[in-house]
Order: C-alpha cells, then sequence, then structure tokens
C-alpha cells in the first residue's frame, strides 16, 4: 500500500514535505518490497523549477515522479513564503550517501553510471572501501553511443540492482531514467547530479558549516566561478516564487 505524502506545490512542482530520515525510511520499504514498477526519485533545486516551466517533457518527468524532494534553501524558502512549509532541504548529495549507509547494513545492490571514466571508476573503488556491505551490481561512465546506449540499458536490467544512480547531468539524468523505466530492472532509479565527482574527490563537496548556513550554493560559485551563469536564475526564482506564493 503506497503511503500518502503531503505536498507543497512550487510553480508547478509537487514537493514532498518529509525530513531527510523519514525520505530514507520511504524509499527503504520501498526497496524491500516486493515487484512493483521503477520508482524515479527527483531531486529538484531552483534552477530545474525554473527549467521545467519552459521543458514540458520535464514537467511530465517531474509529475509521474514516485517522489520530489526539495533540493536547495530556495525551495525551502518558496515554501515557506507560501505559508506551507517543508521541514527540511533533502538534497540529492546527501540523500545518495544515506542511502549507500543503509544500503551498507542491508545488503543493497547498486549501479552507478555517469560521469567520466576515471571519475566513475574512482567514485566507485571509494564507495568500496567506505561502505563494505553495499553490492556493486555494476558501473558504467556517462559517454556512450547510440549503439552502446541499448547494451548498457540491457546490461542493467541484467544486473537489476536494488539502486540504479544517474549522474548524467540535470535534466539528462532525469530524462533518461523515465525514457528506459520500463527496461531497467532496478527497483529505484535517482538522479545525483555531480554527487559522484564529490564522493571521487574530484570537486570539493562544501564543509559542514556552509552547509548549517544554507550556503552551499555561494561556496560553490567561489569555489567555480565559472558557474556565475547558472546562478543567475536563482535571484529570478525567487522573485517569481514570491509574487506567485498565493496561487
Amino acid at each position: 500500500m503506497r503511503r500518502t505524502i503531503d505536498k507543497v506545490n512550487i510553480m508547478g512542482v509537487p514537493f514532498a514535505k518529509i525530513t531527510m530520515e523519514q525520505t530514507v525510511q520511504l524509499l527503504s520499504e520501498r526497496l524491500e518490497a516486493d515487484g512493483g514498477d521503477l520508482f524515479q526519485v527527483i531531486t529538484a533545486n531552483p534552477e530545474m523549477v525554473m527549467q521545467q516551466q519552459q521543458d514540458h517533457e520535464l514537467q511530465t518527468i517531474i509529475h509521474e515522479a514516485g517522489l520530489v524532494t526539495p533540493d536547495g534553501i530556495g525551495i525551502v524558502m518558496a515554501a515557506k513564503w507560501r505559508g506551507n512549509p517543508v521541514p527540511e532541504r533533502v538534497t540529492g548529495y546527501d540523500l545518495l550517501l544515506r542511502l549507500l549507509e543503509a544500503g551498507d547494513r542491508k545488503g543493497w545492490s547498486f549501479y552507478f553510471l555517469g560521469t567520466d571514466e576515471d571519475t566513475n571508476r574512482t567514485a566507485v573503488e571509494t564507495i568500496r572501501q567506505r561502505y563494505p556491505g553495499v553490492r556493486i551490481a555494476g558501473r558504467h561512465n556517462g559517454f556512450f553511443s547510440e549503439e552502446e546506449e541499448g547494451q548498457l540499458v540491457s546490461e542493467i536490467k541484467e544486473r537489476k540492482p536494488d539502486l540504479l544512480i544517474v549522474a548524467l547531468g540535470v535534466p539528462r539524468a532525469e530524462k533518461w531514467i523515465y525514457r528506459y523505466k520500463d527496461r531497467l530492472g532496478a527497483k529505484l532509479a535517482i538522479g545525483v547530479g555531480g554527487s559522484l565527482d564529490v564522493i571521487a574527490g574530484k570537486v570539493k563537496g562544501a564543509p559542514e558549516i556552509w552547509k548549517r548556513l544554507n550556503l552551499e550554493w555561494l561556496y560553490r560559485l567561489i569555489r567555480q566561478p565559472s558557474r556565475w551563469r547558472r546562478q543567475l536564475v536563482l535571484p529570478k526564482f525567487a522573485i517569481k516564487a514570491y509574487l506567485t506564493r498565493n496561487r
């Protein structure tokens, strides 16, 4: 029986109003249940919210997803302005770490898809060392031809991972999962942005103090000034979210 989850609609995106702990518990129950279709999790930030307004395919994917979590302080603020707050951020990176911790205890199998070959390999080796109870069903970098793509989908289906972790960037990861969801054989799939880059040490994650202050976006901008064009969407999101708070 599927659990009913309270949601808040922010500019057309239905965000789940549950904590990180509740999210992990919900996904654990889903993974331990028998049968069922692939459960797609989307961790949506302000950039994705703005993007889906012009991308009808992405809109469809978001509304058909099993769960959409608030990835970013901007989403938390927007929900508060609507008088319908979410309890906390549930970011893709932190959720991945929590799922790996649970998988370490429960012996879940993971397939890791995305980023470049060296980073993918390093990330998976790091995960093997940190979470020895996790079963590695397989891995593949994010660079593949159309012919290789078919072989990749068949390989994932054959391996039947409990969790498919996709690091192909936003929204390519979400669209890729959706396109092949009936052929992947996984129980749960989630796009994790650049999380494998952080696990591999290619990109430095924000220190805990920056996270507590909800300033991860500023830390990433300082570390990667080339992100400034992407960050321009944040004030646009804030203005639109505030002006539409009563709709």
